[in-house]
Parts: structure tokens; C-alpha cells; sequence
């Protein structure tokens, strides 16, 4: 396979399109990260990440232990959940989680008994620099990484590039480019050795021969702890690249082409380019995982807003209710409007504060009426373009737009639907306040829905096909049966039929004759008879004899 050679470059490109946003990060750095209390009643959904939900080994009443594995992934796409605490599980059952629908999911809710008591979990590596990359993939599947982006997907699957590719670059992901969203700087500042740890790991496992830290150029006391850190480590083949401030310049393959001016095709993986991305808090967790033997019950998440008293970074327990973050942030003010999971621009509307953290939650947004203003009426697309303009994946918008408003969904695809990011560009700016994500998410799910449709009426179609194909054969053994029995009908004697049935007799008298000739054959087997049976058998002979030359 040809090697491919990928370089980074000398200076960042800026990303196309992209909007110029108002930080609004400092308000949640004035203080250090800091752990939230544990809750005393922790609800853990069993779906948490992309793929398969994963299946509940703890029952009603069973006592669990902090990093205890309570739910097991059941297939490649999916991962394990673990204990947050020690305690006893009280439910399993439906639950509202973090959705924007404000639907139910399956949780364990555990009561926390306060002693926090681990579990041995077996996690940790002895000399994980030098161990298989199998089993580095197999520790971190256990640990129940995934994403802390925000996306969520099984970090051991992105770690497993396949044998057919070879990963040149491994980008590490710290460019926090969404408004008020801080969590990766603080954790950086905080954590740097374990964020430089768990890069390492990374580079080892995936055998990438460069590693670049792409982080946003108004990160400078993150970017001063990462350079010190990586000294200290004496780390000087990971180098650290400052990207220019533009949202969404944290998007994988935005920052990939600002790095290293490189494009993931279209439906394309940047492991097709030799690429693996990676973000910050993902290698965090694998350091703690692989080196301290903690798997992932807990996370930074950035509480902020002007809904909030004292915003802030805490490390937040998984199953955590919101309200209870809210509170360790100092509670509401008298200006919160909405509660959002993640940032202004990409975030979801929370129904209820009661909702569990998880793991992809980075941000509770407590935002006002000013920071995030009730949508205002849509009108009529004058076509201006500005929305063109904006779009960082290079798409048309308008056109995904009119398509999914008249739900061509066959049409829409043709304009590459989903190499879009959702990441609001195109809503921000539109002057008709078009919704248009909602657009773009709305043709999204009905074109995975028809898909599922497809595949449940092909199985069909294959099962009635494998009945017919089964009932067929089975007809035609049937008859196969009745043929041979016919066969054998037809070679017996008609009846009425005088000579077929002298025939008949004479041999069942030739088989009779047979039989008695066998019989007296093993008569006169004089070795095996008595002095006595041989004189009874001569007597017999003798009158036999005698018998028949009278009737002579």
C-alpha cells in the first residue's frame, strides 16, 4: 500500500467560511477546576454515546462500587457504562436524558452511600508504552471511552484504523472554538500531564510517526501549560500549532484543513488521508484509564451564562442531575431564560433541569433572554447567499434548504447533506430567519428513517423469498416420495391376473421349500446332536423311507 505523507504546515490556513463570534469563555475561567459534590441519587442512562445501547448487568438492590461496569457494550459500535459512585441501585427503568425531544431512555439510578469505595477495575497497564496496540484498544473499550468532543463515538474504534490503513498524523483536537464553552482549557491548565499522557498512549497505540496540537490562538495560558508540560516530558516530536480564532474551527475536518490544508472527501474518514483526530479530553480520560485504572465516571463541563450565579468548570460525576450542577455553580439568577446543553451555536434546549449529565455533555449553558433570544418568525428565502458565504463545509445551503422544505430527499443528497456539521452558520446569518438546521437535521432523520424502512422490507422480501424457496423444495420431495411409491405399485400383480398370480405362489412355495431345506440342514448337523437326537433323527429317516416305498 503506498505510504501517504502527510505535512503540517508552517502556518495555519484559516477555514473557509466561519463566523467571527464573541468568546464569552473568560466569566467560566476565574477560578481553577474544581470537583462538584457527588449527588446523592446519580441517574445513568445506558446509551450515552453513537451506536448501540449498551445492556444492564446490575439489578434492584445490588450493592455497586465506584468504576464497577454495570451495563456491558453488546456490539463494536457501542461501550460499557460504569458505577459513578459507590451505593445501591434503587431503579432500572425510563427516565428523561439529555434529547431535545425531551424523550425517556433506560438509566440505572443508583443512591450513593457516601464512601465513594472503588472498585478494582484491572484497567491500568504496567508498561503501557511498550504493550500491543490490541490491548491498548481493548483497555480503553473497557473503560467506556468515547468522544469528549461532543460526538460521542467509541474511542477504541477510532483508535483501530484497519490493517489497509496507515496513520501518519494523529491531530489532537483543542481548538474550543464555541462561545462560553471552556472545559478543554481548563482541563489543559489543570491536567497537563495527563493530557500529554494519554497523547502519547494515543500515538503509540495508533503508530503515527507526527503528532500536532491544534489549539485557537486565544488560548494563550492553555497553550503556555502544554509547551511547559511537553518540555518537562521532554514530548518535542508533539507540536503545538495555534489556529486562527473562527468558529467552528474545532470541527474535525475544519481543523485538519487548517493544519494541514488537506480535504476529507466528501463521505469520506480522515483515515482515509492517514489522518486520526482525537480531542483533548478523549486523551485525558485514556491516560487515567491506562495509567490509574479509572474508567470514564466523570467529566469537566463548563457551567455558565448569565443565568447562573458563579460561573465555572467543575468535574462533574456521570448521572449527575443538572440542577444539582447548577447549584454547586451558586444556582439561578433572577435572568435565566433557557437551560442548553453545549454552546449557543450547537447546543440543545434542555426541558427540564433534572436531566442527567452524560458524557458528551461539555457546556450547561444557563443563558438569558439576550444570549440566547427566542427564535423570531421565519419569512420568505430572498436568495441573498450570505448563508453560502458562511458555510465552512462548502456546501449550498439554499439548496439543501428548498429540497428539504419539499422533501426531495433523493435530490438533497445530491448536494451533500451530510457533510454537514450542523453548526448554525448559515441560520446565524440568514436575514429571513430561516431555521435552516433544523431543515437539514428534519432530511436527515427521514433519510435514515426510510433507510431502516429499506432494510426491514429487504429482510422481508428475503424472508418470504427463503419460504417460498423452502416450501418448494419441500413439494418436490413430496412428490418425489409419491413417484417411487407408484413405482412400487406398479410392479405388483394385477388382480385377475392367473398366470402373475401362479407365479406368485410358486415362488412363495419355492421360499417355503428354502426355508424347510435350511431347517433340516441344521438338523443334520450331527457334530452339534446327542448320541440320542442322532438315533431319533435316523429313526425318523428310516420311516420316512419307508413311507415313501409303500406309496411306490
Amino acid at each position: 500500500m503506498r505510504r501517504l505523507m502527510v505535512s503540517i504546515l508552517e502556518q495555519p490556513l484559516k477555514i473557509p467560511g466561519g463566523l467571527s463570534l464573541a468568546s464569552n469563555k473568560a466569566q467560566s475561567l476565574r477560578e481553577p477546576l474544581r470537583q462538584a459534590p457527588i449527588p446523592e441519587r446519580l441517574i445513568v442512562p445506558l446509551s450515552q454515546h453513537i451506536g448501540e445501547a449498551a445492556e444492564a448487568l446490575v439489578g434492584v438492590g445490588d450493592k455497586v462500587l465506584k468504576g464497577q461496569v454495570i451495563a456491558r457494550s453488546l456490539n463494536y459500535i457501542s461501550a460499557p457504562v460504569h458505577a459513578p459512585t459507590s451505593g445501591t441501585v434503587t431503579d432500572i427503568g425510563e427516565y428523561p436524558v439529555p434529547h431535545p425531544s425531551g424523550l425517556k431512555g433506560v438509566c440505572i439510578v443508583i443512591h450513593a452511600d457516601g464512601h465513594d469505595t472503588s472498585a478494582a477495575t484491572g484497567l491500568a497497564m504496567d508498561n503501557v508504552f511498550a504493550a500491543d496496540a490490541a490491548d491498548i484498544r481493548q483497555r480503553v473499550r473497557e473503560a467506556g471511552i468515547v468522544g469528549l468532543g461532543g460526538a460521542g463515538f467509541p474511542t477504541a474504534v477510532k483508535l483501530n484504523p484497519g490493517p489497509q490503513r496507515q496513520v501518519e498524523l494523529l491531530v489532537i483536537n483543542a481548538a474550543e472554538c464555541e462561545p462560553y464553552i471552556s472545559c478543554d482549557e481548563a482541563l489543559i491548565c489543570c491536567c497537563t500531564q495527563d493530557v500529554i499522557d494519554g497523547v502519547r498512549i494515543m500515538q503509540h497505540a495508533l503508530g503515527a510517526t507526527q503528532v500536532v496540537i491544534g489549539i485557537e490562538d486565544n488560548m494563550p495560558r492553555a497553550i503556555e501549560c502544554l509547551r511547559d508540560g511537553l518540555a518537562r516530558a521532554g514530548s518535542h516530536d508533539i507540536r503545538i500549532v495555534p489556529v486562527p480564532t473562527t468558529y467552528p474551527a474545532g470541527g474535525e475536518k475544519q481543523l485538519i484543513y487548517a493544519l494541514t490544508g488537506e480535504e476529507v472527501p466528501s463521505q469520506g474518514l480522515p483515515a482515509d488521508l492517514g489522518i486520526v483526530c482525537h480531542n483533548v479530553g478523549t486523551a485525558a480520560a485514556i491516560a487515567r484509564a491506562l495509567l490509574r485504572g479509572e474508567p470514564l465516571i466523570s467529566r469537566v463541563v463548563t457551567v455558565t451564562g448569565a443565568g447562573v450565579r458563579n460561573p465555572c468548570n467543575l468535574e462533574v460525576r456521570i448521572g449527575t442531575p443538572m440542577a444539582e450542577i447548577i447549584e454547586a455553580a451558586g444556582g439561578y439568577t433572577d435572568q435565566v431564560s433557557r437551560l442548553l446543553m453545549g454552546g449557543p451555536m450547537m447546543g440543545i434546549s434542555m426541558p427540564s433541569d433534572r436531566v442527567p449529565v452524560i458524557k458528551t455533555t461539555n457546556c450547561l449553558l444557563i443563558a438569558s433572554r439576550e444570549e440566547a433570544p427566542p427564535p423570531l418568525p421565519a419569512s420568505a428565502c430572498i436568495r441573498c447567499g450570505q448563508c453560502t458565504d458562511v458555510c465552512p463545509a462548502r456546501l449550498l445551503p439554499q439548496q439543501l434548504y428548498w429540497h428539504a422544505h419539499a422533501r426531495e430527499f433523493d435530490k438533497i443528497q445530491d448536494y451533500s447533506l451530510f457533510d454537514c456539521i450542523e453548526c448554525g452558520c448559515c441560520a446565524q446569518v440568514c436575514p429571513c430567519h430561516i431555521p435552516l438546521v433544523q431543515y437539514y437535521r428534519f432530511a436527515k432523520t427521514e433519510i435514515w428513517d426510510q433507510e431502516r424502512q429499506r432494510q426491514k422490507a429487504d429482510l422481508a422480501r428475503q424472508r418470504h423469498e427463503f419460504r417460498l424457496e423452502r416450501l418448494e423444495k419441500e413439494k418436490k420431495a413430496l412428490e418425489e416420495r409419491r413417484a417411487h411409491a407408484r413405482k412400487g405399485l406398479e410392479k405388483r400383480p394385477k388382480a385377475g391376473d392367473a398366470d402373475a398370480k401362479k407365479a406368485e405362489i410358486a415362488a412363495a412355495l419355492e421360499r417355503v421349500k428354502a426355508k424347510k431345506a435350511s431347517q433340516d440342514a441344521a438338523a443334520r448337523n450331527i457334530d452339534q446332536l446327542t448320541p440320542e437326537q442322532q438315533a431319533r433323527i435316523a429313526e425318523v429317516d428310516a420311516r420316512r423311507s419307508g413311507d415313501g416305498t409303500a406309496g411306490r
